[in-house]
């Protein structure tokens, strides 16, 4: 099960995924503009090149045209992942909550701050990345279709992705110690910790036997943890 400790190591993780994609997808993009809004190209390797264009639409230049609406609906999905990813239960997970969210708060920005056709929402995304037989996208694009095969793929595993150190107990659970001793009041060296769920783990402890030497158990309840 995922404790209170697990889910806010998981939130600092996705919170710090989202910033760097959304700082990253800004950065570049305002490298591009500064650079390429002349027309010119650079040729980085093979069929890859920067070459600026600016898209009214979806991801990857696609849906022109219908930028408002596509903004509300990535506005409803940062909410919903915003509001799920509460309850990551491993670090992929919360990567990829993290890769979407940042990305789509990248595009987000360009429509709501950079001109384009207007209205609600109607700026224009920066594309850059040329491949030349693909689609122009940037880099909040690449963040949010990486984010989502790795949510897909989380979920695809289920709990089996849960992360090891998350599997402890509940936090408030009264744990139970029970030390056995031998007729002649001698601590046998092994405990018996009780969790809440019947589970009992052995463990090696070096006790006292009692003051008055009489045998028996010891059981000591330790404050909940």
């Amino acid at each position: 099960m995922t404790d209170g400790r697990g889910s806010g190591r998981h939130l600092v993780l996705m919170a710090s995924v989202a910033v760097a994609v959304f700082a990253a997808d800004q950065l570049t993009k305002s490298w591009a503009v500064e650079r390429l809004s002349d027309g010119r190209t650079i040729d980085v390797i093979g069929s890859l090149r920067f070459n600026l264009a600016f898209n009214s639409g979806a991801a990857f230049s696609s849906g022109t045209g219908f930028g408002p609406v596509i903004a509300v609906v990535a506005v409803l999905l940062v909410a919903a992942l915003l509001w799920t990813g509460r309850s990551a239960t491993s670090k992929v997970s919360a990567a990829a909550v993290g890769l979407i969210v940042g990305g789509a708060l990248g595009n987000l920005s360009d429509r709501a701050l950079r001109e384009g056709p207007g209205g609600f929402l109607g700026g224009a995304v920066v594309d850059f990345v040329d491949l030349q037989w693909w689609p122009i996208f940037n880099v909040a694009d690449s963040a949010v279709v990486v984010g989502g095969i790795l949510l897909v793929l989380s979920a695809g595993f289920g709990g089996k992705d849960q992360d090891p150190d998350d599997d402890e107990v509940t936090d408030g659970a009264e744990v139970i110690e029970v030390v056995e001793y031998t007729d002649d009041g001698v601590d046998t060296g092994v405990n018996a910790v009780t969790d809440p769920a019947g589970d009992v783990a052995q463990r090696t402890a070096s006790e006292s036997a009692p003051a008055d030497g009489d045998a028996g158990t010891d059981r000591r309840t330790e404050q909940p943890r």
